[in-house]
């Protein structure tokens, strides 16, 4: 393989093919990993650098959820939050470009294009407050605004959807605190005890192309709209 150099800020190209590719993250801020990678064997043409996070945190992808998650190898810490000291403006951008999880992590069920049988398809608008369950998402490491605040924000969003001035998945892709937002807030089909009782009974309620009136779950506030 030819080399290929990685620049960074003030130093000088390194030459890919004269590295240990075992150290790699240590030389720079994370390291993505868009392949899962064998017991210490790293493909180098599957890695893109991304300097949102703080030192030492990669980017990972769960095949098992088909969801990215954030890892440090030198702590083994996992998570599925940004850490903190997250270059939000920076992690948004690079998600939406790089990542297309279905979902945040209080769905279990994957996206999809057809029609699955006893399941249906929905997107929604999350907003968290701090007494969400994981009050931090790709658009802020912490979140702090109270739930009444986060109440005023989702009335906004239904307000100007109802009057047609824009749409769900329109507002989910910049406002949405759940990694959906990159897919217009859409989850893919699901079916019954896949999501919070609260999210299940509202959208199983729903014909396709309603969207329903603000709902509360453990994650934060939702608006849902049924797909099909």
């Amino acid at each position: 393989m030819g080399a290929t150099s990685l620049t960074g800020s003030g130093q000088a190209p390194l030459a890919l093919n004269s590295l240990d590719v075992n150290n790699i993250s240590s030389l720079i801020p994370a390291v993505v990993h868009l392949a899962s990678p064998t017991s210490g064997d790293i493909n180098i043409t599957s890695l893109l650098y991304n300097y949102s996070l703080p030192p030492g945190w990669e980017v990972r992808h769960s095949n098992s959820k088909n969801l990215p998650y954030y890892f440090n190898p030198s702590t083994k810490e996992s998570r599925w939050e940004p850490p903190g000291d997250t270059d939000t403006e920076k992690l948004k951008i690079y998600m939406a470009q790089h990542h297309s999880g279905p979902a945040d992590r209080y769905t279990l069920g994957g996206a999809g294009s057809g029609s699955v049988e006893g399941k249906i398809r929905a997107s929604h608008l999350l907003i968290k407050h701090r007494g969400s369950r994981r009050p931090s998402s790709w658009r802020e490491s912490e979140i702090t605004r109270s739930k009444e605040e986060a109440l005023e924000i989702l009335r906004g969003h239904e307000e100007r959807i109802r009057a047609g001035e824009t749409t769900l998945g329109d507002i989910a892709m910049s406002e949405s605190d759940c990694s959906s937002a990159r897919k217009k807030g859409d989850l893919g089909f699901f079916g019954r005890g896949e999501m919070q009782a609260e999210f299940e009974e509202a959208a199983f309620a729903l014909k396709p192309g309603q969207v329903s009136g603000i709902v509360e779950t453990a994650s934060g506030v939702h608006l849902i709209e049924r797909v099909q």
